[in-house]
Protein backbone atom coordinates (compact mmCIF):
# COMPACT_ATOMS: atom_id res chain seq x y z
CA UNK A 1 0.00 0.00 0.00
CA UNK A 2 1.27 3.48 -0.90
CA UNK A 3 0.76 6.28 1.63
CA UNK A 4 1.59 9.93 0.94
CA UNK A 5 2.28 12.49 3.65
CA UNK A 6 2.65 16.23 3.39
CA UNK A 7 5.57 17.56 5.38
CA UNK A 8 8.54 19.92 5.06
CA UNK A 9 12.26 19.65 4.40
CA UNK A 10 13.04 18.79 8.01
CA UNK A 11 11.44 15.36 7.60
CA UNK A 12 14.24 12.78 8.14
CA UNK A 13 12.85 10.40 5.52
CA UNK A 14 12.85 13.21 2.93
CA UNK A 15 16.43 14.11 3.87
CA UNK A 16 17.54 10.49 3.39
CA UNK A 17 15.74 10.13 0.05
CA UNK A 18 17.37 13.34 -1.19
CA UNK A 19 20.78 11.88 -0.32
CA UNK A 20 19.99 8.93 -2.61
CA UNK A 21 18.75 11.34 -5.28
CA UNK A 22 21.92 13.42 -5.08
CA UNK A 23 24.11 10.32 -5.34
CA UNK A 24 22.25 9.28 -8.50
CA UNK A 25 22.46 12.78 -9.99
CA UNK A 26 26.18 13.01 -9.26
CA UNK A 27 26.70 10.00 -11.54
CA UNK A 28 24.28 11.20 -14.25
CA UNK A 29 25.43 14.82 -14.27
CA UNK A 30 29.15 14.09 -14.11
CA UNK A 31 31.16 17.30 -14.36
CA UNK A 32 27.98 19.40 -14.36
CA UNK A 33 26.83 18.13 -10.94
CA UNK A 34 28.23 21.01 -8.88
CA UNK A 35 26.47 23.55 -11.10
CA UNK A 36 23.07 21.89 -10.64
CA UNK A 37 23.64 21.07 -6.98
CA UNK A 38 23.80 24.74 -5.99
CA UNK A 39 20.11 25.13 -6.97
CA UNK A 40 18.90 22.06 -5.11
CA UNK A 41 19.34 22.94 -1.44
CA UNK A 42 16.40 21.67 0.59
CA UNK A 43 16.62 23.60 3.86
CA UNK A 44 13.96 26.16 2.90
CA UNK A 45 11.42 23.83 1.27
CA UNK A 46 8.09 24.12 3.09
CA UNK A 47 6.03 21.89 0.79
CA UNK A 48 7.30 18.31 0.68
CA UNK A 49 5.54 15.03 -0.08
CA UNK A 50 7.02 11.71 1.03
CA UNK A 51 5.66 8.40 -0.28
CA UNK A 52 5.74 5.26 1.83
CA UNK A 53 5.31 1.68 0.70
CA UNK A 54 4.53 -0.68 3.58
CA UNK A 55 5.55 2.13 5.97
CA UNK A 56 9.02 2.50 4.37
CA UNK A 57 10.01 5.75 2.62
CA UNK A 58 10.15 5.08 -1.11
CA UNK A 59 9.78 8.42 -2.91
CA UNK A 60 9.52 12.16 -2.55
CA UNK A 61 9.01 15.50 -4.19
CA UNK A 62 8.63 19.13 -3.21
CA UNK A 63 7.75 22.52 -4.54
CA UNK A 64 9.06 26.02 -4.09
CA UNK A 65 6.64 28.91 -4.46
CA UNK A 66 7.56 31.65 -6.93
CA UNK A 67 5.78 34.92 -7.72
CA UNK A 68 2.77 35.03 -10.01
CA UNK A 69 1.07 31.96 -8.53
CA UNK A 70 3.80 29.61 -9.76
CA UNK A 71 5.28 26.57 -8.03
CA UNK A 72 8.58 24.98 -9.06
CA UNK A 73 8.58 21.22 -8.63
CA UNK A 74 11.83 20.10 -6.99
CA UNK A 75 13.58 17.01 -5.62
CA UNK A 76 11.45 14.33 -7.29
CA UNK A 77 12.83 10.88 -6.55
CA UNK A 78 11.72 7.28 -6.26
CA UNK A 79 14.05 4.61 -4.85
CA UNK A 80 15.07 1.90 -7.32
CA UNK A 81 12.95 -0.74 -5.58
CA UNK A 82 9.86 1.44 -5.96
CA UNK A 83 10.11 2.33 -9.62
CA UNK A 84 7.49 1.40 -12.22
CA UNK A 85 4.75 1.32 -9.55
CA UNK A 86 3.29 4.75 -10.30
CA UNK A 87 4.77 6.32 -7.18
CA UNK A 88 6.30 9.32 -8.95
CA UNK A 89 2.96 10.10 -10.61
CA UNK A 90 1.20 9.89 -7.24
CA UNK A 91 3.75 12.21 -5.61
CA UNK A 92 3.51 14.69 -8.48
CA UNK A 93 -0.29 14.66 -8.39
CA UNK A 94 -0.25 15.28 -4.64
CA UNK A 95 2.18 18.19 -5.07
CA UNK A 96 -0.05 19.70 -7.76
CA UNK A 97 -3.14 19.31 -5.57
CA UNK A 98 -1.41 20.95 -2.62
CA UNK A 99 -0.22 23.81 -4.84
CA UNK A 100 -3.78 24.34 -6.13
CA UNK A 101 -5.04 24.49 -2.55
CA UNK A 102 -2.54 27.33 -1.98
CA UNK A 103 -3.79 29.28 -5.00
CA UNK A 104 -1.02 28.25 -7.38
CA UNK A 105 -2.10 28.23 -11.04
CA UNK A 106 1.06 27.00 -12.79
CA UNK A 107 3.87 24.52 -12.13
CA UNK A 108 7.31 24.74 -13.66
CA UNK A 109 10.30 22.47 -13.31
CA UNK A 110 13.75 21.68 -14.63
CA UNK A 111 15.25 18.29 -15.30
CA UNK A 112 18.30 17.09 -17.17
CA UNK A 113 18.56 15.57 -20.62
CA UNK A 114 20.38 12.68 -18.91
CA UNK A 115 17.18 11.82 -16.99
CA UNK A 116 14.92 10.28 -19.66
CA UNK A 117 12.69 8.66 -17.04
CA UNK A 118 11.89 12.07 -15.57
CA UNK A 119 11.22 13.57 -18.99
CA UNK A 120 8.82 10.72 -19.80
CA UNK A 121 7.04 11.14 -16.45
CA UNK A 122 6.47 14.85 -16.90
CA UNK A 123 5.19 14.44 -20.45
CA UNK A 124 2.86 11.65 -19.30
CA UNK A 125 1.53 13.91 -16.54
CA UNK A 126 0.63 16.75 -18.90
CA UNK A 127 3.71 18.94 -18.71
CA UNK A 128 4.96 20.61 -21.86
CA UNK A 129 8.49 21.71 -22.69
CA UNK A 130 9.01 25.43 -22.27
CA UNK A 131 11.92 27.83 -22.59
CA UNK A 132 14.58 27.31 -19.97
CA UNK A 133 14.00 29.68 -17.07
CA UNK A 134 16.05 31.33 -14.37
CA UNK A 135 19.42 29.77 -13.66
CA UNK A 136 18.87 27.22 -16.43
CA UNK A 137 18.27 29.78 -19.19
CA UNK A 138 21.41 29.04 -21.22
CA UNK A 139 22.13 25.54 -19.92
CA UNK A 140 22.27 23.09 -22.81
CA UNK A 141 21.66 19.95 -20.72
CA UNK A 142 18.55 21.32 -18.97
CA UNK A 143 14.98 20.71 -20.08
CA UNK A 144 12.28 22.90 -18.55
CA UNK A 145 8.57 22.10 -18.38
CA UNK A 146 5.36 23.87 -17.40
CA UNK A 147 1.79 22.89 -16.65
CA UNK A 148 -1.25 25.01 -15.95
CA UNK A 149 -3.21 23.74 -12.96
Amino acid sequence: MIELIRTNSKNPDFIQLVKFLDADLKIRDGEDHDFYDQFNKIDALKNVVVAYKNKLPIGCGAFKIHPEKTAEIKRMYVATNGRRLGIASKVLTELEQWAKELGITKCILETGKKQPEAIALYKKCGYTITANFGFYENVENSVCFKKLL
